[in-house]
């Protein structure tokens, strides 16, 4: 996964697709990369706005407004030629609250990551708990395995991260968590005095993951 961090990076919008968005009266989001979309949204769009510019009153003093005030105070945008590039870190909040219903995994909270998305991912998480494995050590797979965006902000002194994680390919994510997760148990079944007798429930879990062969 490619990690695009806000506090670093900075969005290119082209001058002209940004201008005809405000034009438009519709409502249209600006992806993390930059490209301008009009609704209906897509279930994998990633966004760093989405919103549409009313118009000007015609009681309004002045016939033009500022492009950088025009997404709001929490965005910081610069007019380059035929670019617009704007810096988001200090939208975070409100694009956690655009993007959390389409990210896999939110790890926004100090309480970390406690469930998937996807209902077979969110299956492989939840048997998976049963023989001590979190969801972090799950989403660490994903990070080092799969294609994908994490989201976030992140800063080192004083350390500071807040990511949702995106994957492009949820049957490469499913294959990969399924591994990791039956690798883990068929270990802690051979070796790990606590697994020499099962529950109900551990018992499920290892048929699930097969992890008794």
């Amino acid at each position: 996964m490619k990690k695009f961090n806000l506090f670093k990076e900075i969005i290119v919008v082209q001058r002209n697709d940004f201008l005809h968005a405000l034009n438009a009266n519709r409502k249209f989001a600006i992806t993390y990369e930059g490209k301008i979309v009009y609704e209906p949204f897509t279930p994998d769009l990633i966004s760093i706005y989405e919103g549409s510019i009313p118009p000007l009153s015609p009681l309004s003093p002045s016939l033009s407004r500022p492009i950088n005030d025009i997404l709001g105070k929490e965005y910081r945008i610069v007019e380059d030629d035929d670019r617009i590039l704007i810096k988001a870190s200090g939208a975070w909040q409100s694009i956690i609250g655009l993007n959390r219903i389409r990210a896999l995994y939110d790890d926004t909270s100090a309480d970390g990551i406690d469930k998937f998305s996807d209902k077979a991912l969110e299956e492989i998480g939840w048997h998976a708990t049963e023989f001590h494995i979190p969801y972090r050590d799950i989403v660490e797979q994903f990070e080092k395995e799969c294609e994908g965006i994490l989201l976030c902000i992140e800063q080192e002194e004083p350390y500071q991260f807040s990511g949702l994680g995106f994957l492009f390919d949820l049957n490469q994510a499913r294959n990969v968590a399924y591994s990791y997760c039956a690798d883990i148990i068929k270990s802690k079944l051979a070796n790990d005095d606590e697994f020499s007798t099962l529950s109900d429930d551990e018992e499920e879990a290892v048929t699930f993951f097969q992890a008794a062969e």
